[in-house]
């Protein structure tokens, strides 16, 4: 005759579970939040932002949901300024690669661009190479000791890709412009390794081979801007997309 207790009791249960999750989402620590945010962001490939750019208020209104939102306003101030003061010190890197080429008369050879993935430097491949070869002329390896002593004090990661035009190469070496051109882009880590003292650990070497032109191979004129290195000082958010991204030491 009183089985309705049973339910009585489940519900008052249920009830009493739902207030302490309620109590427990309106004590969030703000720091662990936003930990856990940053983390999730890297795992997702979001360059070490936030999860939520735009947090909505707090499920309980209340001093711990005002807290969290001040918080989470404090680390997008905080990711902002980051970010203004990295561009402003990327621009006078450029400045600086800008003046040391143009003190060497490689001005016209030798172009420095500031783009969203960081500061390009673009050397056209008769500044470093014979054509069809791999082999850095010693003016090349005067060039790129200059710029890496700009480059040594930076604690970006500085990425080497090496790129053809699309003619055609089929010898020993280099069946193709794939071969070609990282070859080119690893000759260059090695001489900013040896000559100008950058760490091993910050740099990389990649080869585009003929698929990344700058402008049309549809002329001679063209084929001379493609076939180009360009290193790469990579912004600092882009370092989650690196293997065991952490910034290097030395």
């Amino acid at each position: 005759m009183e089985r309705w207790l049973i339910t009585y009791a489940d519900l008052i249960t249920l009830l009493l579970v739902f207030f302490v999750v309620m109590y427990a989402l309106s004590n969030i620590d703000a720091q662990k939040f936003a930990a856990i945010a940053e983390v999730l962001s890297r795992a997702l490939g979001g360059g070490g932002g936030m999860v939520l750019n735009y947090p909505g208020p707090s499920i309980v209104q209340g001093s711990a949901g005002q807290q969290q939102m001040d918080r989470l306003k404090e680390l997008q101030d905080l990711q902002r300024a980051t970010q203004a003061a990295e561009a402003a010190r990327m621009e006078q890197v450029a400045a600086r690669l800008r003046a040391r080429l143009e003190q060497e008369g490689l001005a016209g050879r030798v172009t420095v661009t500031v783009e969203e993935r960081g500061v390009v430097i673009t050397f056209l491949d008769t500044v470093l190479f014979p054509i069809g070869s791999d082999e850095l002329t010693p003016q090349a390896r005067r060039i790129l000791t200059t710029v890496g002593e700009e480059l040594r004090e930076l604690p970006n990661y500085v990425r080497v890709e090496g790129h053809t035009c699309d003619l055609p190469i089929n010898t020993y070496r280099f069946p193709s412009n794939w071969e070609l051109s990282v070859a080119r882009a690893t000759s260059v880590v090695q001489a900013l390794i040896r000559n100008a003292g950058i760490p091993a650990a910050r740099l990389s070497a990649t080869g585009y081979g003929e698929y990344r032109p700058r402008v049309p191979n549809d002329s001679e004129a063209n084929r001379q801007l493609n076939r180009r290195v360009d290193l790469v000082i990579l912004r600092t958010k882009y370092e989650a997309a690196e293997p065991l991204a952490g910034r290097p030491q030395g």
